[in-house]
């Protein structure tokens, strides 16, 4: 079994569990101020393997799906036999990573809650944007755009959003997601910056 279908079926059992045991949506949702108040950290994880419906279950775990496959093939060349453990752990940090601004700036206001693996799902899609930029990403199945483009989009609305917070989305998990799988894909695999640049300097419109 992929690594990929594997943190799919983990987490939309976990979903799906919390769902009908609210004592699990409790205990495990990020919340800022139970986490420095109580210094309950996991949240920073588990919420990553919660979600508020079966619309963002799916966007979520659909997305995980279509790229996810990638950056396993990705991992297996640059790490060998401990690439699904690499995999694993990238995927983990992402959520964390994505959910301390959120920490930060939430951790005292007891009626901030956070859930949803969009800080991992957006660090393996930006890692896929960095591979392969000129590769078609469709919103909604329709509206299909290169890769290089989503993401300066995406990232723009997340942070635009963020800074206005009009909505109960966290934007800034996106953003944050976002980056740290560019950076670490950066770190690990140096090589992949100038063949990003070289592939969008060879892109047409027409």
């Amino acid at each position: 079994m992929s690594i990929t279908l594997l943190i799919i079926l983990v987490t939309v059992g976990i979903s799906v569990w919390a769902w009908n045991d609210y004592s699990v949506m409790n205990r495990w949702i990020m919340n800022p101020y139970q986490v420095s108040r109580q210094g309950q950290y996991y949240r920073l994880l588990t919420s990553g393997f919660l979600h508020a419906d079966w619309s963002h279950l799916l966007f979520n775990m659909l997305s995980l799906y279509f790229f996810g496959g990638f950056i396993e093939q990705v991992f297996a060349l640059l790490f060998g036999a401990s690439g699904p453990i690499y995999l694993i752990g990238f995927y983990l940090v992402g959520i964390l990573v994505s959910d301390i601004p959120s920490f930060l700036k939430h951790r005292n206001n007891p009626n901030y809650n956070s859930l949803g693996a969009s800080g991992g799902v957006a660090a393996i899609l930006f890692a896929t944007i960095l591979f392969r930029p000129l590769i078609d990403i469709c919103l909604y199945f329709t509206l299909c755009i290169p890769g290089f483009i989503f993401g300066g989009l995406y990232l723009a609305y997340s942070y635009y959003s963020s800074r206005q917070g009009r909505d109960n989305v966290n934007h800034d998990a996106h953003f944050y997601g976002a980056l740290f799988g560019v950076v670490f894909m950066i770190i690990v695999y140096p090589t992949v910056l100038p063949q990003f640049i070289e592939q969008i300097a060879s892109w047409r419109l027409f």
